[in-house]
């Protein structure tokens, strides 16, 4: 078997998004998925990848993946390393459809059927017009949905933060993620925070908490846009509501300094999802000390990246997270590796994208049932494009190859 096209789509409704698929002279194909810069992606892949790919033995996988690792852009989540990352999971899509299995059974088999997720509190337009995570890009303008099963999530922990978790609780969901500190004066520099700002951001935590208890798990993002002064002041007051963890509270590069915040706080850390390439991960596990280290499979460096970055996260003991608040391949193969490793805890949903446009672009996604999910029925990921992606007037493509 050999490859023998590389196709990448995209929709204009959905800049953030990209998608390539590896066609192969038996007609098997392979599915992979990017985020942001996908124009980037894009001529990345056809210009660098394509011509690396054309003519070889997909089930190479190891291989192929060091082949593809480039001189510059080679560690971090670089467009070169999120377009090496879609290739490798198109790449065990195909090795899935040719050995007539799913990704787990080739990953060492199931150590469960199904897994607890957890709701990241985004809404349906969350950073869906370009890469710039911040408020302007958090799909708030405009007026509120009317319809509650829209389930606009950022919106509703800003007003409703206890309606919102009652509402999870009652899907079997029991824990969740917010992010009210990115709306603060200081988050522009992240220099520091006022004290008005901080409470201002403590309310979502404190409602939840007086209405319910401790049924509900609480997670905090920081989205890395403070310093460690400000960093510390956050973690203080967060401690008292008990998290589970703080989320990217520091650039997560900053190795020295996830440390020296760790020391300084009971509130446990977690990040690592903008870093990629199995040396940073190791550093941030080893020497940052973070408790747990997540990782974006299809920023990070796929699927074969992802599982060896699990194994170092268990040789220390950690458990390990899967980030998904992008697309439904990534929440596919996510829930993949979220079954075959043994220390996964819970797999990171958005129920904004999930109930709604996941729906619009796969066939089949990973069934959610009263809070657990479970990789969808098939070989490979178990998912392909729907039918209709390439007769949509937004669609974008191009081929290498033929």
């Amino acid at each position: 078997m050999k490859i023998t096209k590389v196709e990448t789509i995209r929709l204009q409704s959905r800049a953030t998004l990209i998608w390539v698929r590896l066609h192969t002279d038996e007609g098997v194909v392979g599915l992979g998925e990017g985020w942001f810069s996908c124009a980037a992606i894009e001529a990345d892949l056809h210009d660098r990848v394509a011509p690396l790919l054309l003519g070889q033995d997909p089930s190479r996988i190891e291989a192929l993946h060091r082949q593809m690792r480039p001189y510059v852009g080679f560690s971090g989540t670089s467009a070169e390393m999120r377009a090496n990352s879609m290739v490798d999971v198109a790449l065990w899509d195909i090795r899935g459809k040719v050995t007539s299995q799913p990704l787990y059974a080739m990953l060492g088999g199931a150590t469960r059927d199904r897994i607890q997720v957890y709701n990241t509190c985004a809404g349906p337009d969350y950073v869906s017009k370009s890469s710039d995570v911040r408020p302007g890009n958090f799909g708030l303008s405009g007026e509120a949905p009317r319809a509650r099963k829209v389930y606009d999530d950022l919106r509703g922990f800003m007003t409703r933060a206890d309606e919102v978790a009652s509402e999870l609780l009652d899907m079997g969901v029991k824990s969740m993620k917010i992010w009210p500190f990115d709306f603060a004066t200081g988050a522009v520099d992240g220099c520091d925070i006022s004290t008005q700002d901080l409470r201002t951001a403590m309310a979502p935590f404190e409602k939840i908490r007086k209405t319910h208890g401790d049924r509900m798990r609480l997670k905090a993002e920081l989205h890395g846009i403070w310093g460690l002064t400000a960093a510390k002041k956050i973690c203080a007051a967060l401690e008292d509501i008990s998290p589970d963890w703080v989320e990217d509270p520091v650039w997560m590069d900053r190795i020295a300094d996830v440390k020296a915040l760790g020391e300084s706080t009971r509130a446990p850390l977690a990040g690592g999802e903008t870093l990629g390439g199995l040396g940073q991960l190791r550093e941030l596990i080893e020497l940052g000390r973070i408790d747990t280290p997540i990782i974006d499979v299809t920023w990070g460096g796929g699927l074969t990246f992802a599982k060896k970055v699990a194994a170092v996260a268990e040789a220390f003991a950690k458990p390990v997270a899967f980030h998904d608040c992008s697309g439904p391949v990534t929440l596919g193969v996510s829930t993949h590796l979220a079954i075959a490793c043994p220390n996964v805890i819970e797999q990171e949903m958005v129920r904004g994208f999930y109930y709604g446009w996941y729906q619009e672009c796969v066939d089949e996604l990973p069934p959610v049932e009263n809070g657990f999910i479970r990789p969808p029925e098939g070989h490979g990921l178990g998912m392909s494009l729907a039918a209709d992606i390439l007769k949509r007037p937004d669609v974008v493509t191009r081929t290498t190859g033929g």
